[in-house]
């Protein structure tokens, strides 16, 4: 099959325009209908809906686009080892991790790893949902549980746990709980436990919320609950690392914690040799230790 064909079919069905896929082809509107006419005509099949809004994919289309698409995903990887086997580190590196640990611990580090690595470039990817490594929805991941995926490698960073967290300010002002049942007298700021989160997290929450907590405020993200316990709102549920960088954040009932939640970063089989990858993995390694550095310290 004739890949130029399928290189003109797949920006088509991905534009559902011919004109925008020529646009981006630098083709002719009727250089890129020739070339689809003669792959509909090679293989005996109708590839696509025609109408007054654009072009839909028939069911032909369809299977025939998930297959250049899986193409594409192959050739990136492919390219992707290509580049990393010369010398230095550069270019970009996809990096998927949750809104919480990706804008609260991971971000403000970036720095440090720009100044190492000044030409490369990070697409952060920050959601719950978990990504495909192997179908190349992104390069790397920091999840808080261990993958699942196949042909992926995977290495844990540490683990962490869900603790209670108020200012210093708020404690003056309310006192700090002793025990669960006092958590009755203090607002809680915490994830819904409707919300994507770590079991260990969801877990805890629903344990103080049998406490009869006059007051709430719900947040589906980390870093919602850490603005309100700045703000002196109450008392919040956060993951430990965070203290460690933030000293406005004081513990309160230290035993009232959660199960340790394992932090995992995993790549690809086939991006084993990337020196991207290898140099972001040793930066994430290289600042946790600093970070179990500091915790003994304090």
């Amino acid at each position: 099959m004739d890949w130029d064909k399928l290189r003109i079919f797949h920006a088509v069905a991905d534009a559902g325009s011919l004109t925008h896929a020529g646009d981006a082809l630098h083709l002719s509107q009727s250089a890129v209908s020739r070339q689809i006419r003669a792959l509909e005509e090679s293989l005996a099949s109708t590839l696509f809906h025609r109408h007054a809004r654009g072009l839909i994919l028939t069911e032909q289309g369809e299977l025939l686009f998930d297959a250049t698409s899986a193409m594409n995903k192959r050739l990136d990887a492919a390219a992707a080892r290509i580049r990393d086997a010369e010398e230095g580190v550069f270019g970009e590196l996809r990096v998927t991790t949750t809104i919480g640990f990706g804008t609260l611990w991971l971000a403000p580090r970036l720095p440090k790893f720009y100044e190492k690595y000044p030409e490369m470039s990070i697409d952060l990817m920050l959601e719950e949902r978990v990504l495909d490594l192997p179908m190349r929805e992104a390069d790397v991941a920091i999840r808080m549980k261990e993958p699942s995926q196949a042909d992926l490698i995977r290495k844990k960073l540490m683990s962490i746990r869900m603790r209670l967290y108020a200012t210093q300010s708020y404690i003056d002002k309310h006192g700090a709980p002793e025990e669960p049942k006092d958590i009755s007298h203090h607002r809680l700021i915490c994830q819904s436990t409707k919300s994507q989160q770590v079991a260990a997290g969801a877990s805890l929450v629903q344990n103080l919320m049998t406490h009869d907590i006059p007051s709430l405020l719900t947040v589906n993200n980390y870093f919602g609950v850490l603005q309100g316990v700045i703000n002196d709102l109450g008392i919040g549920v956060l993951p430990d690392y965070l203290a460690i960088d933030d000293k406005r954040l004081i513990p309160v009932m230290p035993d009232a914690d959660s199960a340790e939640v394992p932090v995992f970063l995993a790549y690809p089989e086939e991006l084993r040799q990337s020196k991207r990858i290898g140099a972001f993995r040793d930066f994430v390694q290289e600042e946790i230790t600093e970070m179990r550095r500091l915790r003994r310290g304090g």
